[in-house]
């Protein structure tokens, strides 16, 4: 029995189905009260599911409806509302004319470069705010792209995406992405970050230019995730002038690729007939970056993440505190994780804080959560560990370091006296905020009361209140306050060197958000972003 017709939530009135997802069925609709058109997406459950499983798949909707509310943007289909209809939830979004850039291939077979570099810089300047929302997309493909009937360009289906802080609703080890589209970091297993979406907008744009995306359509997926992994991309051969952006854009490596702020004014170059700038491009100062936040991990205890304690779990031999090291070039237009590449966070499958090796060629691969299944990372593992054990590890920004023979490495900073609380009337400076910054960690193990003023409301309760500060510090014999840079305004990225009262010694990078009230500057957010 056809839907068509049919009156959702009291309000949107089914017309005909335009689309299908993942999810679900998208249909255009009328919205009854507002008097507009829309689209509605209809979530679908398999047949048979059990009452666990069918709770999550609800929740899944609510939860793309949540984030993709979040982005606001003309080239990203916007989410109205998240109704709810005999039990059902549905996605209300915005109604754009248009075709996909799926269908549009399959009825020209290919495009021109600069066609492709124009679609391409349109959807780089969404997902490079998505990025900079905390948000990454995980399913970047040419069913994805909209082209609007009078030539505006749209990404939609945020159905998969995962935004920061957000809590993760599926199955364990459930692929997320359309795999010809993965990048490889994700093929292995680990979680995607902003360069994973970077790599899979190179890979739909190879595919618009030369019919096929880099590592083919081959039905065999568990064949289709070993090319993938393995990274190794033919040069396009019709791509003509963005034939170099591309390659840069499918770097093997996460860390080697251009943000995607940069891959959006680099596509818009070639769009407009000159040449894509060579990267690190030189980036004014207030230039965002492309992603503010960290790639989901394994879910922790709110202590967990307030005691670095519990963020060393080897023993004090092997985790000597490194001395503080400058900023690289590219450190805050980068995802800022020192201690692995942006796109490669911990495997899904691992469930403690301790570091992840990755090497340079991704030789060994010890852990592997794709497809959903058990047997497909096995055999994925299993292919890919061939590998020279000898290979490279990638550089870090922060890591350990072990002490040279005869040497020792201190970590007891000098103590300073504290600058009494900042008493500010007007916007707060940036020199103000990380002098607040400073402030704070500077009165830290020694005063945990005078510390504990520093911080909002939120975070005090966050924190378990002053019993709970106490006990975060308690185990701290002293921190030394590293890098100090600014993501945002009223937000800065920090590496803390800490000695704890067992020896045993350890260092973080951290996000610390900022809130003025009053005429008061305090800690309102600290957010680990990675460990070495």
């Amino acid at each position: 029995m056809s839907d068509d017709g049919r009156l959702v939530a009291g309000r949107y009135r089914l017309g005909r189905r335009i689309g299908s997802g993942a999810m679900g069925i998208v249909w255009q609709a009328h919205d009854e009260r507002l008097h507009r058109t829309v689209a509605v997406k209809q979530l679908l459950l398999q047949p048979g599911l059990a009452e666990a499983d069918t709770d999550e798949a609800k929740r899944r909707a609510m939860r793309e409806g949540r984030i993709a509310a979040r982005l606001q943007h003309p080239h990203a289909i916007a989410v109205y509302d998240v109704a709810e209809d005999d039990g059902q939830p549905w996605l209300v979004m915005e109604y754009l004319p248009s075709v996909s850039l799926s269908s549009a291939l399959s009825e020209r077979g290919t495009l021109p470069p600069r066609d492709v570099a124009s679609i391409g810089s349109q959807v780089a300047s969404a997902l490079a705010a998505a990025h900079n929302a905390g948000i990454v997309h995980r399913d970047i493909k040419p069913g994805n792209i909209l082209l609007g009937n009078e030539g505006t360009v749209k990404i939609t289906d945020f159905g998969i995406s995962r935004a920061t802080g957000d809590v993760t609703v599926t199955a364990t080890g459930m692929l997320a992405g359309t795999p010809a589209y993965l990048a490889p970091e994700v093929a292995k297993g680990y979680d995607p970050g902003p360069p994973s979406d970077v790599f899979s907008l190179g890979s739909t744009l190879y595919a618009a230019i030369e019919g096929a995306p880099p590592f083919g359509l081959n039905e065999n997926t568990i064949a289709l995730l070993h090319q993938v992994a393995s990274g190794k991309v033919v040069p396009p051969k019709q791509a003509g002038p963005l034939t170099a952006l591309l390659m840069r854009l499918l770097r093997a490596e996460p860390e080697d690729r251009p943000t995607m702020a940069e891959a959006r004014e680099a596509l818009a170059a070639v769009a407009a007939g000159r040449a894509a700038p060579e990267f690190p491009m030189a980036m004014p100062q207030s230039h965002p970056p492309s992603w503010q936040g960290t790639p989901v991990q394994a879910a922790r205890a709110p202590a967990d993440r307030h005691n670095p304690a519990q963020h060393n779990p080897q023993p004090a031999a092997t985790r000597v505190a490194p001395a503080p090291q400058p900023a690289p070039q590219r450190q805050q237009r980068h995802n800022p994780q020192p201690a692995r590449p942006s796109g490669t966070p911990r495997p899904a499958s691992a469930s403690n804080g301790g570091p992840m090796l990755k090497g340079k060629r991704s030789a060994i691969v010890t852990a592997l959560a794709v497809a959903g299944a058990a047997v497909v990372g096995i055999l994925l593992a299993s292919m890919l560990s061939n590998g020279d054990p000898n290979d490279k590890q990638a550089g870090a920004v922060t890591s350990t370091t072990a002490v040279e023979a005869g040497g020792s490495a201190s970590m007891t900073p000098s103590k300073k006296p504290v600058n009494p609380p900042l008493k500010i009337t007007t916007d707060p400076t940036p020199a103000q905020q990380e002098q607040t910054v400073r402030d704070y960690f500077g009165m830290l193990p020694e005063d945990v009361d005078g510390s504990f003023s520093r911080l909002s409301d939120k975070m005090k309760a966050s924190s378990g209140g002053l019993a709970g500060h106490k006990s975060r510090w308690d185990r701290v014999k002293s921190v030394a306050l590293g890098d100090v840079s600014q993501n945002t305004d009223y937000a800065y990225v920090i590496v803390l060197n800490y000695e704890m009262k067992d020896g045993s010694r350890t260092s973080e990078r951290k996000l610390v958000g900022l809130a003025w009230r009053g005429e008061g500057l305090y800690i309102d957010k600290e957010e680990l972003l990675a460990q070495p």
